[in-house]
């Protein structure tokens, strides 16, 4: 199965238009209910019956997979997850239709919030400069020099 790798640059970060990015968390007390990288890890967990598997196609550990889904699991009325123990394959994992049901419901929110977000990108663009400026830490960083402030009267020692 190839790697889910994130990708740095979308097409529309590359144009000159502005595009909106957005990511929902849902949020329960002060943990991440769900989110967009655990939706992706149940989807993983859905392609592969492993959490394992999801986890290392994520490019994360296992300890890591299972504290995501521990998480999950705790923050909804009965587990997203459940674990199959033995077997010839040694067990896996599968979502249970709770999973289902939150995976489906969670992806449906954040279409629709990124559509209803979209509709608004109009009113930014007569706004925006021509092109965008280069990236933050790429060297073509410009930080004006800060105004030397002399409260005694004094003239501002020469160079």
């Amino acid at each position: 199965m190839p790697k889910l790798k994130k990708i740095a640059k979308t097409d529309a970060a590359l144009s000159n238009e502005p595009f909106i990015k957005l990511n929902l968390r849902l949020m329960f007390g002060n943990n991440i209910a769900m989110g967009p990288g655990k939706a992706d890890l149940l989807e993983g967990i859905v392609k592969t019956g492993s959490i394992s598997a999801a986890g290392r196609s994520m490019e994360m550990s296992y300890r890591r997979a299972w504290l995501l889904v521990d998480e999950m699991n705790h923050c909804f009325k009965a587990p997203l997850v459940e674990t199959v123990k033995g077997g010839q394959r040694g067990g896996g994992a599968r979502l249970t239709p709770l999973g289902v049901q939150v995976l489906e419901k969670y992806r449906l929110m954040n279409a629709s919030s990124k559509q209803a977000a979209a509709a608004y990108l109009g009113l930014f663009k007569d706004l925006m400069a021509d092109t965008p400026p280069p990236p933050h830490g790429s060297g073509h960083d410009t930080v004006p020099d800060a105004p030397v402030e002399h409260t005694d009267g004094a003239a501002p020692p020469s160079a």
